[in-house]
C-alpha cells in the first residue's frame, strides 16, 4: 500500500514525479558533473522526458524489480530525487540511491530524504536488508551512507569497466534490526 503522499520531513517534501517535473529533472540529468559517477552520460531533454515517464509510472512498488523514485522538494522547488529499488521479495532486499542538483549539495538534503526511504523500505515494504553503492571517489555519496548508519561491507576493486576505465565500487548496507535500533521502532 502506497504511503500518503506527500511525505514531509523537517525541511523537505517527497512525492512521486509528475509531468510538471521535466525541467527540474533535466536540470541535473543534463549535467556532466552530476552524471560523473552514474551510468550513462548527460541526457537530452527527450531522454529526461522518457526517464520522467518511467519514474512517474510507479508511485509505490508492488513487486520486486520495481523502483520507487520520489521527487525531493525544498521550499517548493524540486532539487533532486531519491530511489528505492526492490531487489528481491524472497530475500527481502532493496537498494537506495539519491541524486541532487549541485546547487543543493552539502546541506544534508540527501541524508534527510534517504532516511524516509529507509523507513519505507523497512517499515512499509518489510525489507530485511538495504544496500547502497557508489564509486569510492564520490566521497560525498559514501559520507551520506555513513551518516545514515550504513556500514561499508565491501570495496570491489576493478569491479567493472566504467566510462572507459576500471572502476571500483563501495557497497554499504543496513539491516532491519539495525534500523529498528537506531530509529527507536
Amino acid at each position: 500500500m502506497a504511503p500518503d503522499y506527500p511525505i514531509r520531513t523537517e525541511r523537505l517534501l517527497l512525492r512521486p514525479f509528475t509531468g510538471l517535473d521535466l525541467e527540474a529533472l533535466h536540470s541535473w540529468q543534463s549535467r556532466e558533473d552530476v552524471v560523473r559517477y552514474l551510468y550513462g552520460g548527460p541526457r537530452t531533454l527527450e531522454e529526461s522526458a522518457d526517464q520522467l515517464m518511467t519514474r512517474a509510472a510507479v508511485p509505490w512498488p508492488s513487486k520486486a524489480g520495481e523502483d520507487l523514485s520520489l521527487a525531493v522538494e525544498l521550499d517548493g522547488e524540486v532539487v533532486g530525487e531519491v530511489v528505492l529499488k526492490w531487489l528481491s521479495e524472497a530475500n527481502r532486499q532493496g537498494e537506495i540511491g539519491y541524486v541532487l542538483h549541485p546547487d543543493h549539495h552539502g546541506r544534508g538534503i540527501a541524508v534527510e530524504a534517504s532516511e524516509v526511504l529507509l523507513r519505507l523500505a523497512f517499515e512499509e515494504l518489510g525489507l530485511h536488508r538495504v544496500v547502497a553503492q557508489c564509486d569510492p571517489r564520490n566521497t560525498a555519496s559514501w559520507r551520506v551512507m555513513e551518516k545514515l548508519g550504513m556500514r561499508r561491507e565491501a570495496h570491489f576493486r576493478h569491479n567493472e569497466v566504467f566510462k572507459g576505465e576500471w572502476g571500483d565500487v563501495y557497497v554499504y548496507a543496513l539491516l532491519e534490526d539495525e534500523w529498528s535500533a537506531s530509529s527507536g521502532t
